[in-house]
């Protein structure tokens, strides 16, 4: 029975159980929420902390804050290019695909005020500039609240200075270093309690909504997960390659973290172990601190693929024929509204509610066409935005000659009980053997 320690088979018991449940039991796996939103909450009260030691330290041991600019402005322009072939994608796909055509909706149908919550928050966070949502009234706040943006606005600032301050800066860097360290510790107990995380959300999921909303809007759940699919295979797995590594091998090599994210339908709920795991996988540490928390507000390909094909939907099914200019035009307005999403509760449908408030016609009501169906859509598009942001920090630091590639392809190649034990020692569960890692240094 040793596999059962293994926490890859936890949460896929877990996941299967709350499958189980929410079928049989559609009451009781309703109940079960809290299970799932209590397991992302303890994580989530560690996230802004983790990013503030991790890309503090981080750029406070880079070279110069020239070599902080060059990533910055690089991880920025790949964020870009990638989200936009993401939204290009699900706009070809769902003209090709067609998956809303055929239901005739009418738009008199529907009801308005199903969403008028989401058009308040889109209207709420659509009327903040940028800058107000990046600089912080008080920094205390911003980590209280959660508040990505700022909190890395401060967390860089705050690098800066002990970059600029040198030796005499060294013995805050090693406080605040270690308090990360301490903070790795409490992650890693927290995620013993991811089966029961993953197990309380999907018995929700099911319970909720059910096996018959699946197939009420099977076209648009079947064509959403085959194009993230495709954009995993074909744009990722060309991007994993140039990169010098497997696509394959890092399903593998995240696998837990992959399995948590479908369970709790977020990425947050593993950043910290994300951030952690890419650096023993052979990046440096400044360059996953950058990426990393960046990308969580900028980099959301799922989301991206999810935005233009569920617009294009609601259009479909209310027989609205956008012309190319005015698809253009929607792309347009996504490349905006797709970003700067991260720590706001269902940040991609709001982001939706936006977009067709701003394009003005495709009517906003049509968003309760998916209202059900969105936390079937969010999970592919989680697991779609953390495999991106694990893409995009490989990618980046091999363009800065911050990734070690052969330490990738032998932790990639390595046996899952080699890698368990790797993750253990890392997180001082147990403790290193010098005379193992002698014979192993001898071998390789």
């Amino acid at each position: 029975m040793r596999f059962l320690k293994n926490l890859y088979i936890q949460v896929l018991i877990g996941l299967f159980a709350g499958i189980l449940v929410g079928y049989l039991a559609p009451t009781f796996g309703v109940q079960m929420k809290p299970l799932g939103d209590t397991f992302i909450r303890l994580i989530k009260m560690l996230i802004t902390m983790v990013i503030f030691c991790t890309v503090s330290v981080g750029i406070a041991r880079m070279e110069s804050l020239k070599e902080v600019g060059q990533v910055g402005f690089k991880t920025i322009v790949y964020f870009e290019v990638i989200t936009t072939v993401a939204l290009v994608l699900g706009l070809v796909v769902a003209n090709l695909v067609k998956p809303g055509a055929g239901l005739n909706i009418a738009p008199a149908s529907l009801d308005p005020h199903s969403v008028a919550d989401l058009v308040n928050k889109a209207h709420s966070i659509g009327s903040v500039s940028f800058l107000d949502q990046i600089v912080p009234n008080s920094v205390v706040g911003a980590f209280a609240n959660g508040d990505l943006l700022p909190v890395l606005l401060f967390s860089v600032l705050f690098g800066v200075a002990l970059s600029i301050m040198s030796t005499r800066s060294q013995i805050i860097s090693k406080v605040v270093e270690q308090f990360g360290d301490a903070l790795m510790r409490i992650v890693e107990m927290i995620m013993r309690l991811a089966p029961l995380g993953a197990f309380g959300a999907m018995a929700f999921t099911v319970g909720k909504f059910g096996i018959g909303t699946l197939q009420q809007l099977g076209m648009l759940i079947i064509c959403l997960y085959v194009t993230s699919i495709l954009f995993v295979v074909i744009v990722l797995g060309g991007i994993s390659r140039y990169a010098g590594v497997s696509l394959w091998g890092l399903i593998k090599y995240f696998r837990d973290e992959l399995l948590i994210v479908l369970g709790t339908s977020t990425t947050e709920s593993v950043l910290p172990r994300l951030m952690n795991k890419l650096e023993r996988l052979g990046c440096n540490r400044s360059v996953v601190g950058l990426v990393i928390p960046t990308g969580y507000s900028f980099n959301l390909d799922g989301a991206a693929i999810y935005l233009t094909m569920t617009s294009m939907f609601i259009a479909q099914a209310m027989n609205i024929d956008l012309t190319w200019t005015q698809q253009l035009g929607l792309l347009a307005i996504l490349l905006i509204t797709s970003k700067g999403g991260a720590g706001v509760a269902g940040a991609a449908l709001i982001a939706l509610t936006a977009t067709l408030a701003s394009h003005s016609i495709i009517p906003v009501a049509g968003i309760t066409l998916i209202l059900g169906i969105d936390r079937i859509l969010n999970e592919v598009r989680a697991l779609v935005n953390m495999l991106g942001n694990v893409v995009a920090t490989i990618v980046v630091a091999r363009w800065e000659g911050k990734f070690d590639i052969e330490m990738a392809r032998k932790v990639l190649s390595s046996s899952r009980e080699d890698q368990l034990a790797a993750e253990k020692c890392a997180a001082g569960l147990i403790d290193s053997d010098p005379q193992a890692e002698l014979e192993l240094a001898a071998k390789s």
